[in-house]
């Protein structure tokens, strides 16, 4: 069963635009090698000086895997001027019948 991966950080969601206005291929290049590792899906959210990737994939180990073989991902996090370390968590999909 695929599991939701958050991945939290207090960021600048404008720097984080900016650095993919300036870099255009750096998250697509990102992208592009998780899709071996397996990932199902991917997007980006802010709220309130935080920065949120959500991301599904098949298991923990799949994204411990590309997490560990791609270092750029913490450039990504530092252009975005990132204050902490990110908090990294795992969801299990709960079978609740209320499915929309």
């Amino acid at each position: 069963m695929a599991i939701l991966m958050t991945l939290r950080v207090p960021a600048d969601s404008d720097k984080l635009l900016q650095f993919t206005k300036d870099n255009p291929d750096a998250l697509r290049n990102i992208s592009d090698k998780a899709k071996p590792y397996g990932v199902i899906s991917h997007k980006f959210y802010a709220s309130g000086g935080e920065v949120l990737v959500v991301d599904e994939w098949p298991d923990e180990a799949s994204f411990h895997a590309f997490f560990a073989a791609s270092p750029e991902i913490q450039d990504v996090i530092a252009a975005a001027g990132a204050t902490a370390e990110p908090e990294i968590t795992f969801w299990t999909k709960l079978d609740t019948g209320d499915e929309i």
